[in-house]
Formats: C-alpha cells, structure tokens, sequence
C-alpha cells in the first residue's frame, strides 16, 4: 500500500497485532481488524473528559482513573495532562503495544505520561482484571474494542454483556462514571448499561469526515 510501512507484526495469545506507519500517523491492527490510528484523537480525549465531567463535584479532584486499553496513547497522555486525575492506571494486554510506548516511536505521545507518578502500567487483560481486581476506581474508560457491537476477539463480548457490566459496577466506587468508546453508537448498550443498574446513561458524539460519529457511552454507578 502506498505510504504504508509496517514497522512491527507480532503474534501474541490473542492474536497478531501490527503497528504500521501511513504517511505521518501511526496505525495499530489486531487479527486484521484496524483499531486506531494517531491522525485524530479527539473521541480518546473526550472519553477521558467526559467521564471526568460526570463525576460528583466533590469527586473531581483527585480522582482515579482506569483507561482500559493503552491504544495509541492519546487517552492516557490526555488524561495525565489534567492535574485533576489523581491514581491513573492502565491496563493492556498486548506486550508489543506497551513496548512501543516505552521505546518505540509511540513514546512521542505518552513518554511525558508514562514518567508521570500517577501512572502505573498493568500488562493484564481487562476483563480478568475487572473480574479479579480489588481495586476500586472514580472512572473507567474503556476503549478495547471498535465498539459494543464490534469487539477485537469474542473473549471481549462478555464485557459488554451483564455479566461485565456489573464487574464494572463492582470497580467502581458509588457515585463512579463508566464510560466506553465506540466507533458507532450502540442504542442495545444503552439498554443494556440502565439494565445493569447504571444511571445518567447518555451517549455523546465526535462527529467524522465520512460515516457516523464515533461515540462515548456513559453511565454512573448510584451512590
């Protein structure tokens, strides 16, 4: 492909994941399917923000933050430049895209927030981590997946589903905000999110050039 470079392809126990240069902008793929690429970022900054503008005001400061999948880094990196976060934890289960963070050219987005001391690094997959974890959070964003109706393996499925959804509850401290990034809204996860006992479910947008918005759901575990 014309301006592309593939710059690493490894196979790990989920699968083969790549990372590829197209022109200036970075692009990550798993088993084929593109998950993201650096020429945006601006839904990964509102996944961070808007879980962080639907906390309790007196929750604001300080609070901690679980980003499911490191991705490209803008969601870590974004979430490090707001002095507001306190505990930022990332949990990634691909060993290759924690390496090209620490000393491939993805460290242009997140070296200054891997250095920061809120930071720490889980190499784990998420939904273990949801399940078997006792550490609770103020928020998590999610972003692991092209979506609730568009997951990466099938073992992610579960997630999104009941089952998940109150591992996420269990995660998060009263008053909590879950929030999931997609690349399409999902009215069945609404559904499914108000089912599984989450309150203030709403969907916010970032409109794209050619398609429909890439979306962040959210939902606030009651207090």
């Amino acid at each position: 492909m014309p301006g592309t470079v593939t710059l690493d392809r490894r196979e790990g126990p989920y699968g083969e994941v790549v990372l590829r240069r197209r022109d200036e902008h970075y692009e990550i793929i798993a088993n084929g399917t593109f998950l993201m690429d650096t020429s945006d970022g601006r839904s990964e900054r509102l996944l961070v923000d808007a879980a962080q503008a639907a906390l309790p005001e007196p929750s604001r400061a300080g609070a901690s933050v679980l980003v499911g999948g490191l991705g490209v880094g803008f969601s870590l990196a974004h979430a490090a430049a707001d002095p507001r976060w306190g505990r930022i934890t990332v949990v990634e289960r691909e060993e290759a895209i924690i390496d090209w963070h620490r000393q491939g050219p993805l460290a242009a987005i997140s070296g200054a927030a891997l250095a920061d001391s809120r930071t720490v690094i889980l190499h784990t997959d998420l939904v273990d981590h949801l399940h078997t974890s006792p550490d609770t959070y103020d928020a998590l964003c999610l972003d692991i997946d092209n979506g609730p109706d568009w997951t990466v393996t099938e073992d992610n499925e579960s997630l999104y589903a009941a089952e998940g959804l109150a591992a996420c509850a269990a995660r998060l401290n009263p008053g909590g905000v879950l929030a999931v990034w997609s690349a399409r809204p999902s009215v069945d996860f609404e559904g499914s999110l108000r089912n599984a006992g989450f309150s203030g479910v709403r969907t916010e947008e970032i409109p794209v050039a050619r398609g429909v918005p890439d979306v962040v759901h959210l939902g606030v575990r009651p207090e």
